[in-house]
């Protein structure tokens, strides 16, 4: 099994035209591009971390794993997210044929995602980015919660892992920026602690300990910042696109093939309905259609996850699972192009 698919951000493609010409095209594998921000990315050298502000360049020098989950998704390549990190580094987009990790013709149908550069974020952009990150690590650490409470330390590890194997190195530069204390050691003990002694009692104190710190850290964002519609929405829909791409990754012929996927996209949708709830009264104000659809397309994703434990068959198919994204994406934009409507007048 794989390890930790986690996803860098996929917003604001027009901000990043330096990177790119070509402007990519909806599939059921790449759904519409969601909420833009006003701020303008930079293109940079190849250092650093992964382009996390556009669907249309995934930097596979630094992306993390649950990024290039998008290739393999729409390649159907088993465990090729594992092979394009283990090949690293790229000169150019082509080194992937060169260096044989997929064909010529793999390539022709994922050349226009794939960039060696990197992204710089700022303003809002950059917060979003760090708070979708740390969601990331809530939706593993729900999940992990769920699965020791049902007796399945096994299952729990990968997901008390990725946080801090995956996650933690891409948001670590913003959690000093913003004087966070430091919880890589927190997370760290959480997983060994789970691995050697699943049943010690210290497990549900660590567990508690490693939450409240990640919540500290998404409380280094000022809570007004956090409730707003605007900027909710778009932490919810990185959150949903991860998802879904994990989830792409986890069916294969209408069944559960990875178990870990499947767990990781419902850890993601869950906690993503959680946020909306806190900001749906608002939506609904602003625009009451938009809140219909957005209410009625989280009822049907969270049926897709009836259990922690996956179910012998699938519920949706992945292209059922993107198109309910995809809705939640565009009734989103919808209630932030009217809020900013309202503020111009």
């Amino acid at each position: 099994m794989r390890k930790l698919r986690y996803i860098c951000l996929s917003f604001a493609t027009a901000v990043i035209i330096s990177l790119s010409s070509c402007s990519s095209t909806p599939t059921a594998e790449n759904p519409s591009a969601p909420i833009a921000s006003p701020q303008v990315t930079e293109a940079v050298s190849n250092n650093g971390h992964s382009g996390h502000a556009s669907k249309e360049k995934i930097n596979i020098n630094t992306a993390i794993l649950s990024e290039l989950d998008k290739f393999e998704g729409k390649l159907g390549v088993p465990a090729l997210s594992n092979k394009i990190q283990a090949n690293r580094p790229y000169g150019s987009p082509e080194d992937l044929v060169t260096k044989k990790v997929i064909t010529q013709e793999q390539f022709d149908q994922i050349k226009d995602q794939v960039g060696v550069q990197e992204v710089v974020l700022t303003g809002e952009a950059k917060d979003v980015d760090y708070m979708s990150k740390l969601g990331l690590m809530k939706g593993h650490l729900l999940v992990a919660k769920e699965l020791l409470d049902q007796n399945q330390p096994k299952q729990a590890e990968p997901h008390i892992g990725h946080p801090v194997e995956e996650i933690y190195v891409d948001v670590e530069d913003q959690l000093n920026e913003r004087k966070v204390k430091e919880f890589k050691t927190t997370l760290v003990s959480l997983q060994d602690l789970v691995k050697s002694s699943p049943k010690d009692s210290k497990v549900k104190t660590n567990f508690a300990s490693s939450m409240q710190s990640v919540d500290g850290a998404i409380a280094a964002l000022p809570e007004t910042q956090r409730s707003k519609p605007g900027f909710a929405l778009q932490v919810i829909n990185e959150l949903l696109d991860s998802a879904n791409s994990e989830y792409h990754a986890a069916i294969a012929n209408g069944k559960i093939t990875a178990p870990i996927e499947y767990q990781d996209s419902r850890g993601f949708v869950f906690y993503a309905n959680d946020l909306y709830k806190g900001i749906s009264s608002q939506v609904a104000q602003a625009d009451a259609e938009a809140h219909k659809a957005i209410d009625a397309s989280f009822a049907e994703l969270l049926k897709v996850w009836p259990a922690a434990i996956p179910p012998a068959k699938a519920v949706k198919i992945p292209n059922d699972v993107t198109k309910l994204v995809k809705t939640i994406e565009e009734n989103s934009q919808k209630v932030v192009d009217k809020s900013n409507t309202k503020a111009q007048l």
